[in-house]
């Protein structure tokens, strides 16, 4: 019995790896905005519709911010893990802080993003979001 009891466990050891590989498809690519006293950075991006993009949002103000891009959002396939932080088609951040979101665009065009504070938008917190 202990000849079989190693065997089985030398035939089970070849045929399952130690480390299983996943089907993934490549990482997001990483799209860094800046917020701050009243501007994006960059204030346009340009995306491609079909990949995944992890946009890392950085709120470098004392005050609070948001990403405001409903037609984007809407537009696109955001990660379960994620959709929570869009809220009203915007992303709040306080001050000081960042927020990772995972999306892929699913429709060409040109979308416009905003910050919706009180008179930040009229300040020049304005850009675009292009996707091909």
């Amino acid at each position: 019995m202990h000849k079989s009891f190693a065997a089985l466990a030398a035939l089970l050891v070849s045929q399952v790896p130690l480390w299983p590989s996943v089907a993934q498809g490549p990482a997001p690519e990483v799209v860094s905005v800046q917020l701050s006293n009243f501007k994006f950075s960059p204030s346009e991006l340009t995306l491609h519709r079909g990949r995944a993009y992890r946009f890392h949002l950085v709120n470098a103000a004392g005050g609070g911010h948001d990403f405001s891009a409903p037609g984007l959002f809407a537009a696109s396939t955001i990660a379960p893990g994620d959709r929570g932080l869009i809220v009203g088609g915007k992303v709040r951040l306080a001050g000081k802080q960042s927020v990772d979101i995972v999306l892929t665009p699913q429709t060409a065009g040109i979308y416009k993003l905003t910050c919706t504070h009180f008179l930040h938008s009229g300040m020049g917190m304005n850009g675009r979001i292009i996707v091909q």
